[in-house]
C-alpha cells in the first residue's frame, strides 16, 4: 500500500520548517509550512490535511491553545507535538486535549518519517476497513432482500470475525476496533499513542516491558534509552490519569520498565 498525505508543519523557525518540509518530501509526502498559528488556521481553512507538525512552544498563540482550536475544529486530524524543554505537565495537558504524540527535538530525520508513515498507514487502513464494512452490510442487506422475496428460510451463520477483536486481561477489556478500554464495564476513552503503549503492556502481561520496547513496539521506532524513558513515563502518566483507582494495574519496575498486573 503505498503511503500519502498532506502534511502541515507549524514553527516560527524558518530553518527548522524548511528542514522538515524537506525531509518530508523527499520521503514523497506533499508538505506546506506555516510560520504562526494563525497563518496555520488559515490553511486548515483552504486545504485538507492528513497529519499536522507542531512546535509547542512559539510566539502568539501557545502550541497548545492551537493545538485546543485544532482538535475541536477538525477533531480527526492528527497533531504531533514537539518541543526542545520537555515538560511532564504539558506533555500530558497536550496528549490529554487531542495530541497524538510528543517528540522531543532535536527531530530526527528518521523518526520523523517512521511515525509520519505508521499514522498515515493506520489513516489509510481504517479508511480501507469502514469502506469493507460498508460493502458488507450492503451485500448483506441485499442479501436479506432476495431471500425474503423468495420466502426461504437461510441457515447461513453469521461470518466468524476475521481477526481477534477483544484482548481480556482481567477486569480489562481492550476493544481494538473501537480502540478503547473497558474496567469493570466502564468504557475509558484513551488518547491514540496512550492506547497503544497499553495494548503493548497487555500484550506482554504480567511481564516487564523495558523502556525502549515500550517506544518501539507503541510508536515504531527506536529511542535512546534517556528519549525511551521520558516518552514512556508521560504516557504512563496519561493511563494513569484515565484508569483513576484503577491505576494500581501498572506497575513501575524502576530502571527497568513497567508491566501490566491484574490479578
Amino acid at each position: 500500500m503505498k503511503i500519502t498525505g498532506q502534511i502541515l508543519i507549524i514553527d516560527d523557525e524558518a530553518i527548522l520548517r524548511q528542514t522538515l518540509a524537506r525531509i518530508l518530501q523527499q520521503a514523497g509526502f506533499e508538505a506546506t509550512t506555516a510560520e504562526n498559528a494563525e497563518q496555520a488556521f488559515t490553511f486548515l481553512r483552504s486545504t485538507t490535511f492528513d497529519l499536522v507538525y507542531m512546535d509547542l512552544r512559539m510566539p502568539g498563540m501557545h502550541g497548545l491553545e492551537a493545538l485546543k482550536y485544532i482538535h475541536e475544529q477538525y477533531p480527526s486530524l492528527p497533531v504531533i507535538l514537539f518541543t526542545a524543554q520537555p515538560d511532564l505537565n504539558s506533555a500530558v495537558e497536550a496528549l490529554r486535549n487531542g495530541a497524538t504524540d510528543y517528540l522531543l527535538k532535536p527531530l530526527k530525520p528518521q523518526v520523523i518519517v517512521d511515525r509520519t508513515k505508521k499514522i498515515l498507514l493506520t489513516q489509510q487502513k481504517e479508511k480501507r476497513k469502514r469502506e469493507i464494512v460498508q460493502q458488507i452490510e450492503a451485500l448483506q442487506t441485499e442479501l436479506k432482500n432476495l431471500e425474503n422475496s423468495a420466502s426461504t428460510v437461510s441457515d447461513t451463520q453469521p461470518p466468524a470475525p476475521i481477526t481477534e477483536r477483544f484482548i481480556k486481561r482481567g477486569a480489562l477489556v481492550i476493544d481494538l476496533h473501537a480502540r478503547r478500554l473497558a474496567i469493570h464495564e466502564q468504557v475509558i476513552n484513551l488518547p491514540p499513542t496512550s492506547f497503544d503503549y497499553l495494548l503493548v503492556l497487555a500484550r506482554h502481561a504480567p511481564d516487564i516491558v523495558d523502556y525502549q520496547t515500550l517506544v518501539a513496539e507503541a510508536q515504531g521506532y527506536q529511542a535512546e534509552a534517556r528519549e525511551a524513558q521520558e516518552l514512556t513515563k508521560w504516557h504512563i502518566h496519561q493511563l494513569r490519569q484515565a484508569f483513576d483507582k484503577d491505576a494500581s494495574y501498572l506497575i513501575n519496575v524502576r530502571g527497568k520498565g513497567y508491566r501490566l498486573v491484574t490479578d
